[in-house]
């Protein structure tokens, strides 16, 4: 199982941020086919209650590199990826990792 792990950095406007990730960006990597699951977080807190470094993070699980790859190549997975500069305005930080049990 492949993981593709995107960190958003903490926005610049918090409400222009989750207006656009709402209402224009997840409409569009629901138009992605090829992952298993797609589980999105919002941070509270570091884990010494101090400000988390990270604002969101979305994880995309797919079967293979190859499905990850066909996905991410697609028109959607294209759209996606060009889509974070419209809002992500706190930066993204992209990691692609194999998950473990």
């Amino acid at each position: 199982m492949i993981k593709l792990t995107v960190l958003y950095g903490p926005p610049t406007d918090i409400t222009a941020f989750e207006d656009y990730y709402a209402n224009t960006h997840l409409p569009k990597a629901a138009k992605m086919k090829g992952h298993t699951k797609l589980e999105l977080t919002k941070f509270l807190s570091a884990p010494d209650g101090s400000k988390a470094a990270y604002y969101r993070m979305a994880e995309f699980w797919f079967s293979s590199p190859e499905a990850m790859q066909t996905t991410m190549g697609s028109p959607e997975g294209q759209a996606m990826a060009a889509d974070l500069t419209n809002f992500a305005t706190g930066g993204t930080t992209l990691l692609v990792g194999t998950v473990e049990k």
